[in-house]
């Protein structure tokens, strides 16, 4: 669910991690500047920083890796489950030009800013990184002005969780999940739920709505604002009505990616809007009372399937790391086919490489595969702008005001406009 114009904002978070792991001798000691960060050449011991790892992937990364290369040991940093306050982190410790953020897990929304700031290596010249296997939406995600700044390392499309033991097909447009809502029995008190509290995961929710009605929220030049439009009045007031008529319950209106999950972990509801990751949780949490209960399926629109936000994340080489090319050997362990296998099996995680999603062993383990790799690949992408943070909040907060019945829809999709030409200075 992604393509069209250059549109949309999405995400957030998908959601992984990190834990501690030893730290080793290193085989050089530092010296010499590379870049801005002083050490381009020498190899050593590392940090990979990443957000926090729901579907504990990351100690089975780290402990791999460290037992190839001794003196190269990786130690893994976890940051909070939010979005937001990941990107709060990593920014504090580039501008304080911290050495000990070695390799960046960067949400795809994030690498454009990254980049024209200078705090990320372009991955060119002895730093390059081959991306012929990889899917080239993941490679354009990591792309800033023509030059690749990050190695995609997990992707992530939108996907409809529903309960295939009341619902045997899933909808196939809007009017038909709102039908099947009368399906709802037993524990199952909610019909439909997302991420919709004030932060990037209502952003992701919205432009897929919005994107699925056919509305872009700028341009293709990627700085006019064009979100006022029918078009975006359709794909937001099927989430205003949703809280109006009650086919989202009303305390989704807190739900980030975690409290929404549990509501279907826990039987709640009857559809889901969330991300791969889930999927491995739903199935193996002994607290999932949907086990073999639920399908997946694309996610809908107003007249068949909708449009999903493109998500994931890519690693990163900070330019004031003091151990780059280890980084960049990181990162290639990273996207080997077997640590994309491992990622899937261990955690549902999105692989980015083309091949995984044909080998029929794990087509064969995962039928969704077929069905998250659509969503991928015609995903619609978020504009590329180093001005995304101003771009989402005006996107998030007028959004939230419609939600609450502060604003009517037409009102906060005419503020949206107006916040957007300001966040941008276009149009």
């Amino acid at each position: 669910m992604r393509h069209r114009n250059i549109a949309v904002l999405a995400l957030t978070g998908a959601v992984v991690a990190g834990l501690a792991a030893g730290c080793g001798g290193s085989s050089k000691k530092s010296g010499g500047s590379g870049g801005s960060g002083g050490g381009g050449d020498e190899r050593g011991p590392i940090t990979y920083v990443q957000g926090k790892d729901n579907n504990n992937v990351v100690p089975g990364l780290v402990q791999r890796w460290n037992a190839a290369h001794p003196n190269e040991k990786v130690t893994a940093k976890q940051q909070s489950d939010s979005a937001d306050d990941q990107l709060q982190d990593d920014e504090q410790h580039f501008q304080s030009k911290d050495s000990g953020y070695d390799v960046v897990s960067v949400d795809v929304i994030w690498t454009a800013e990254f980049a024209a700031k200078q705090w990320l290596v372009p991955l060119k010249d002895k730093y390059a990184l081959d991306t012929g296997k990889l899917l080239p939406a993941t490679v354009k995600a990591a792309t800033y002005n023509g030059t690749v700044y990050a190695g995609p390392a997990s992707s992530d499309g939108g996907l409809l969780y529903y309960r295939k033991d009341l619902v045997p097909n899933p909808p196939a447009n809007w009017s038909e999940l709102i039908a099947d809502c009368s399906k709802k029995s037993g524990t199952v008190t909610g019909c439909y739920a997302g991420q919709y509290a004030n932060y990037e995961g209502l952003t992701v929710n919205v432009a897929e709505a919005i994107n699925a009605a056919g509305g872009v929220f700028v341009k293709e030049d990627g700085k006019t604002p064009a979100v006022d439009s029918p078009e975006s009045r359709t794909g937001l007031d099927f989430l205003v009505n949703g809280f109006k008529q009650g086919y989202i319950p009303k305390e989704a209106i807190g739900y980030k990616e975690t409290e929404s999950l549990q509501a279907f972990q826990t039987g709640k509801l009857l559809f889901l809007r969330n991300w791969p990751y889930a999927y491995n949780i739903l199935s193996t949490d002994p607290s999932s009372v949907v086990k073999g209960k639920f399908g997946i399926a694309p996610l809908p629109g107003p007249k068949g399937q909708g449009a999903s936000s493109l998500g994931g994340h890519s690693l990163a080489i900070s330019q004031f790391s003091k151990h780059k090319q280890t980084a960049l050997d990181f990162i290639k362990f990273y996207e080997s086919a077997e640590m994309q296998t491992y990622f899937l099996n261990q955690g549902s995680q999105a692989p980015v490489l083309s091949a995984t999603y044909a080998d029929p062993a794990l087509t064969a383990k995962y039928g969704y595969l077929s069905t998250l790799l659509k969503s991928i690949e015609t995903a619609v992408p978020r504009p590329v702008t180093p001005f995304y943070p101003a771009v989402t909040k005006a996107i998030e907060t007028n959004a939230y005001a419609a939600l609450q019945g502060n604003k009517s829809t037409d009102q906060a999709i005419k503020d949206m406009q107006a916040a957007l030409q300001a966040a941008t200075g276009g149009g």
